[in-house]
């Protein structure tokens, strides 16, 4: 069994029934690149039972789940961190590509 430590960002969404994640990125298992991913995405730090819209930020560690931080964002910012998540781990692959083949 894999205990190695993972990171996730969650996409969530407030329902009737309570938060529903409906996506995920796996953003690998270095903190310090989870936490620069996730510092660069757009939205309030201060969320409250108002937000329709989060993100967490997600350790699985041993298997259990533990939240290092969250933000609330409109539709709009959803969408341009969508793509800045998917930009950095399109220039992290590569340039880990790169190194492995040097």
């Amino acid at each position: 069994m894999n205990r190695k430590t993972q990171f996730f960002i969650h996409l969530n969404i407030k329902t009737v029934k309570g938060p529903e994640t409906f996506g995920m990125f796996h953003v690998g298992d270095n903190r310090e690149r989870a936490y620069q991913i996730f510092g660069l995405l757009l939205g309030d730090r201060l969320v409250n039972e108002n937000n329709v819209l989060f993100l967490d930020l997600m350790e699985i560690k041993n298997g259990l789940p533990v939240n290092l931080n969250m933000i609330s964002c409109t539709l709009d910012q959803l969408a341009q961190n969508c793509k800045t998540v998917t930009r950095e781990l399109f220039k992290l692959s590569n340039l880990e590509a790169a190194a492995d083949a040097d």
